[in-house]
């Protein structure tokens, strides 16, 4: 049986400001994030149902080895989850309210935990 170990805080908003920054690169493409705000937080929440859901991270997740698990089983949170943790997450004040196992709202509410991965072997 797997040990899931919650990730720190640091790790988890350097994965952050990584999904961040390709958020707003990728909204620059149709919207000019200077001007009209909302086009990378569509971004982003997109990307948490969707890698989230499905594969259990982000870009800026698998650079910071962290995996976003179910908490009850470690497996995939799928889509729906994957949509109310990125809604919330958009939010931000969610993001940072955390329990004791570094969990923020969101992360409750979407059954989720963030979970750092071993070091890669060579």
């Amino acid at each position: 049986m797997t040990v899931l170990r919650p990730a720190n805080f640091g790790r988890r908003f350097a994965a952050l400001l990584i999904d961040w920054a390709l958020c707003l690169i990728i909204a620059s493409f149709y919207a000019d994030p200077r001007v009209v705000a909302w086009p990378p937080v569509v971004v982003l929440i997109l990307f948490n149902a969707l890698f989230i859901g499905l594969f259990g991270q982000t870009l800026g997740m698998s650079l910071a080895r962290l995996r976003a698990v179910s908490a009850v089983d470690g497996g995939a949170i799928g889509i729906p989850r994957g949509l109310l943790r990125g809604l919330l997450l958009a939010l931000l004040v969610p993001a940072v309210i955390m329990d004791g196992d570094r969990r923020g709202l969101h992360d409750r509410a979407a059954g989720s935990i963030v979970v750092a991965l071993p070091p890669r072997t060579r």
